[in-house]
Formats: structure tokens, sequence, C-alpha cells
């Protein structure tokens, strides 16, 4: 039985960026953000995250975000969110 991570750090990287010659893809991060588990469900059914100024529905068993607002707002486009575990500290 699997259980929910408490926290994930969310990067949002320019679309265009998939393959930098073996650079990271969180070094073309614009924002960077660690959410925490809130405890509710957004509308999509899944565990809402948040802080920093970013609130996201996540699926944690595929790390998938399925809503998503920057500072009260819909993601630019150009823009997509990616989720990795939280860094511990």
């Amino acid at each position: 039985m699997s259980t929910v991570p408490k926290r994930f750090e969310i990067l949002l990287v320019p679309e265009h960026v998939e393959d930098r010659g073996g650079a990271a893809v969180a070094d073309s991060a614009v924002r960077t953000a660690v959410v925490e588990a809130t405890g509710r469900h957004g509308e999509s059914g899944y565990p809402i995250y948040e802080g920093h100024g970013i609130r996201a529905d996540i699926d944690p068993e595929t790390r998938t975000v399925e809503a998503l607002l920057v500072d009260g707002n819909e993601l630019d486009y150009g823009l997509t969110a990616l989720v990795r575990p939280a860094p511990h500290g």
C-alpha cells in the first residue's frame, strides 16, 4: 500500500527544453517551489499541494500535475510543470 508523499518540488521549465547536452532540465527551470500536501483534494480528485505561490493537484503515483495555479493564475503558455521528490532539508 502506497502513502501519499507530503512534499514535492515543482519545476516550471520552458516547453522547448528537452535535452541540453547532458545538463539537467532543472538547470533550465525559470521557477521552482517545494509544495506540501494540504490534506485536501482538488476538483481533479487528487491531493492539493501548496507552497511559495504555487497550488497544484498532483497524482502522487505518476507525479502528474492535474491542475496548477502560479500566483493565483494559470500557467503561462510555453511553460510546463515537472514534479520530482522534494529535496531533504
